[in-house]
């Protein structure tokens, strides 16, 4: 039986993932920094487990408790929409921390036992920003984007080993938790000067039909996961289909 470890399954992306994995006979270990009964029940299958990426004392009590894993999700992300002159420096390094340093980390402390076994899949969560200009988005997509590059050269780095790394590149998700559980971190970005613009921009945003839901993201993962073709990047949801033909 193979072994999934998924970060960020408080809901969303994470959450659906999970479930998916699961329906197929997979054993999960779903991790979130503050772990609730009420998102997932535990089973013979499914384990929850706390895990703060940004942590390394929290990484590696997680990897400890799970054993040997066959794949890694690194999927744990937080958003940030705003105007980049009004953005605090430290709230850029927090999305950074948890966006990109967050993956970097999961990936490097589960790397030993893939080499070992010379087995093993990464599977990098980014978004469709890396697939065409996004107002407002600035320090999100530059987090994102980032992890782009260190996957696509990690999966060179990897190739001998047997280890496959992979990408999904989910489109937008209006009905996940992405703007809710940024709200806080979010307040005050968009000043009077850019509020015009800020409103045009959201507008465009409520006003898209084509979207992407949660369950499409993790269909995707699943077939990045199970992928045998050297693919490297998965779009996920119609819309950042339709991107990625563009790019």
């Amino acid at each position: 039986m193979n072994t999934v470890l998924i970060t960020g399954c408080s809901s969303g992306y994470g959450l659906e993932t999970a479930r998916h994995f699961h329906s197929h006979g997979w054993s999960v270990i779903a991790t979130m920094r503050t772990p609730r009964a009420d998102v997932l029940s535990e089973s013979e299958r499914l384990r929850i487990l706390a895990l703060d990426v940004t942590d390394p004392e929290s990484i590696a009590a997680a990897l400890e408790a799970s054993g040997p894993i066959d794949v890694l999700v690194n999927n744990a992300g937080v958003g940030a929409i705003g105007a980049f002159e009004a953005t605090p420096m430290p709230m850029a390094r927090e999305v950074f921390e948890t966006n990109t340093f967050g993956v970097m980390a999961m990936t490097q402390a589960v790397l030993p036992q893939f080499r070992e076994r010379r087995s093993g899949v990464l599977v990098n969560v980014t978004s469709s920003v890396v697939l065409a200009r996004m107002p407002l988005v600035a320090v999100y997509a530059a987090s994102k984007t980032a992890v782009e590059g260190f996957t696509a050269s990690l999966a060179l780095e990897l190739e001998d080993f047997d280890i496959s790394v992979k990408l999904v590149e989910p489109g937008y998700a209006p009905s996940t938790n992405f703007t809710s559980n940024g709200r806080t971190r979010m307040e005050g970005l968009i000043p009077e000067d850019y509020a015009r613009f800020g409103e045009r921009v959201l507008a465009d945003f409520q006003s898209q039909t084509t979207v992407t839901h949660a369950s499409d993201v993790a269909e995707v993962v699943w077939r990045a996961a199970n992928d045998t073709t050297g693919q490297l990047r998965f779009p996920a949801g119609p819309d950042a289909v339709a991107l990625a033909q563009f790019r």
